[in-house]
């Protein structure tokens, strides 16, 4: 989650200015990883990266530290330290990487920091996934569109995480459709023992089907809530069910969180 002061900051050219002077460099953090699940193919989909403290520390201690100028070195940061933790891993899945729409001035400048840290750690831009959490303010929505566009144009993957959070989903979908969706935990939460988050998740399904955008389900913690959204036509999944996020490594699958085999 991002902080509404940071979300709401206003874009200007001290971006690009606060990116080349390393602005936010004072501010220690690193990652943990949490994998996403393909249950079809019982696989890891991709693994998202997560800001943790130096010592594990929650990621609301570090963004907390972060104002309106600091933001735009800290998003670049994050985005090469997220790819340079993936590469000495050896993570071989797609890698998520959230990002601040706002710290993004030039979409076409702002992410040539991040194609050199892939090809400097070898790391394929086509298992990049970007993706900004839809329930924070974006002070222009044509702004974020016009960044997926300028991704999706050099082969990186988009997504709008905790879909169903905010008030301007349906309205992104209809000016820009990311590659993912990925819907709020709220949504998930007792799906299978409440018909109104079932209608609701499956009409949201059936409309990403016909704009051809995959869906992933966060937040899921238990069996019946993993087998109700499979029998919705959910097969990508994350949440305490399947793992934990892993301080700085890799976690590996619960043993028994995948569905049964038929």
């Amino acid at each position: 989650m991002i902080p509404v002061h940071l979300a709401g900051a206003r874009r200007s050219n001290a971006g690009c200015e606060g990116c080349l002077q390393e602005s936010g460099r004072d501010i220690p953090f690193t990652f943990a990883y949490q994998p996403i699940v393909d249950l079809a193919g019982r696989r890891v989909f991709a693994h998202e990266a997560l800001v943790r403290g130096p010592a594990g520390q929650s990621a609301y201690s570090v963004l907390s530290q972060i104002d309106g100028e600091s933001m735009y070195g800290f998003d670049q940061r994050c985005r090469e330290k997220a790819i340079a933790g993936a590469a000495r891993l050896g993570m071989t899945e797609r890698l998520s990487i959230n990002f601040l729409p706002n710290a993004v001035y030039r979409a076409e400048v702002c992410i040539q920091r991040t194609l050199e840290a892939a090809a400097r750690h070898r790391f394929p831009i086509d298992r990049i996934i970007f993706e900004t959490v839809e329930s924070e303010r974006v002070d222009d929505e044509a702004h974020l569109a016009s960044i997926f566009r300028e991704y999706q144009r050099l082969g990186l993957k988009t997504a709008i995480d905790d879909f169903g959070a905010g008030a301007s989903g349906l309205r992104l979908l209809a000016d820009f459709q990311p590659d993912i969706v990925k819907l709020d935990m709220a949504l998930i939460r007792g799906i299978d023992h409440d018909r109104a988050r079932r209608a609701i998740v499956g009409g949201v399904v059936a409309m990403c089907n016909d704009l051809g955008i995959e869906v992933i389900a966060e937040g899921v913690e238990t069996a019946d809530e993993r087998n109700c959204l499979a029998d919705n036509g959910i097969s990508l999944m994350q949440g305490y069910l399947f793992a934990r996020p892993a301080f700085e490594a890799l976690a590996p699958i619960t043993e028994g969180s995948w569905l049964p085999a038929a």
